[in-house]
């Protein structure tokens, strides 16, 4: 019986004094200068140094929380970052501190990649070397661990896109004034979009964002009682070296290429991220809307799965099917659903020995 929820995640400043330790965090082992990181880290002091992700993931911990009482399962959903407070290994103290022996782990990233899930398992494991030692006559239990694997196309999240989608489209005239649809997300390597999932291509990052595209715009096509919408995927976040090739094109020069082309409406739809993460509020909310007012295109940023009812229930759901093997029909993770994305990284560890700890 499930009797822990552990929620991990990207994390993200509370203040303007967290933004540099945070960049380093999140570009541990690249060597990248203090400079730099203050240059690129800009976006983050347009909001005060504050990430939006900490506020959207306390919602979701709450929605998550509840949803699961409503099944009879009210355990504590312990949320845990890979680059800020409350770190992985605070949550994994938290969990060892409640005494739990069955916990479920939810990523609040629904695809497989190397940085939307195995890096999370990387994290994961350096974290349980980071635990302090148990306190001498402490009582332990051993730690059983299932993650719930990715959810991108379960109903869930794919539902919470359609009705986002079909909102924003009536926001732009409704299905009289159809806009171009931009499904957006957070672009990747070309190298590690070709090491994702099982699979092959299929498995491929890029191929599983066509797939939930697609469901999306022909539901919401449905929806909105026409054949069809005129649709592409986008991505936005590139960083890195020039000479790296990562997945394009990028919403704003799609931006630019459409209204060219006399597009005159445009929803941006973020179904790479589960929630308003920085990279929606300001690569979507102010960077493309500012390119869209200067184009003169009519834009419309649909909203993120969030605390949707339906999506907050998909993730009950796989919670309380954990300890069967089995994840709202998703396969658990077992660490071949993500691809590897660069040689090596160890899988999530199963169970974890507190006296060992």
């Amino acid at each position: 019986m499930v009797d822990a929820v552990l929620v991990l995640s990207y994390g993200g400043p509370r203040g303007p004094e967290d933004v540099l330790p945070f960049m380093r965090n999140a570009t541990r082992g690249r060597g990248i200068p203090d400079e730099r990181l203050v240059e690129v880290s800009g976006h983050y002091q347009r909001f005060g140094g504050v990430s939006p992700i900490n506020a959207r993931n306390a919602e979701l911990v709450d929605a998550l929380r509840r949803a699961l009482a409503e099944r009879g399962v009210a355990v504590p959903v312990v949320i845990g970052n890979r680059n800020w407070t409350p770190y992985v290994a605070d949550a994994l103290t938290e969990v060892r501190r409640l005494a739990a022996q069955e916990v479920v782990v939810v990523l609040t990233a629904a695809y497989a990649s190397y940085s939307s899930c195995r890096q999370y398992r990387e994290d994961f494991a350096r974290a349980l070397t980071e635990l302090p030692p148990v306190a001498p006559g402490e009582t332990t239990t051993p730690i059983t661990f299932t993650k719930v694997g990715p959810y991108a196309e379960t109903d869930g999240f794919v539902g919470a896109n359609v009705r986002s989608l079909v909102d924003a489209v009536h926001a732009l005239g409704g299905p009289d004034q159809l806009p171009h649809v931009l499904f957006v997300t957070h672009s990747i390597p070309t190298a590690m979009d070709a090491a994702s999932g099982p699979g092959g291509e299929t498995g491929r990052y890029s191929a599983q964002h066509e797939r939930v595209a697609e469901q999306v715009a022909a539901a919401a096509a449905s929806e909105l009682g026409v054949d069809e919408l005129a649709w592409e995927i986008v991505y936005c976040s590139r960083s890195g070296a020039p000479h790296i090739p990562w997945l394009e094109p990028d919403v704003n020069d799609r931006l630019e290429e459409l209204a060219g082309a006399g597009v005159e409406r445009v929803v941006a739809a973020p179904i790479g991220f589960i929630n308003d993460h920085m990279e929606v509020v300001f690569d979507l909310d102010t960077q493309a809307r500012e390119t869209a007012e200067r184009l003169g295109l009519a834009y419309v940023r649909a909203a993120t799965a969030g605390v949707d009812p339906e999506f907050v229930a998909m993730l009950a759901d796989a919670v309380v099917a954990g300890e069967r093997g089995t994840v709202a029909g998703l396969p658990t993770c077992g660490g071949s659903c993500c691809g590897s994305g660069r040689p090596g990284g160890p899988a999530l560890p199963t169970a974890l020995d507190n006296e060992g700890a």
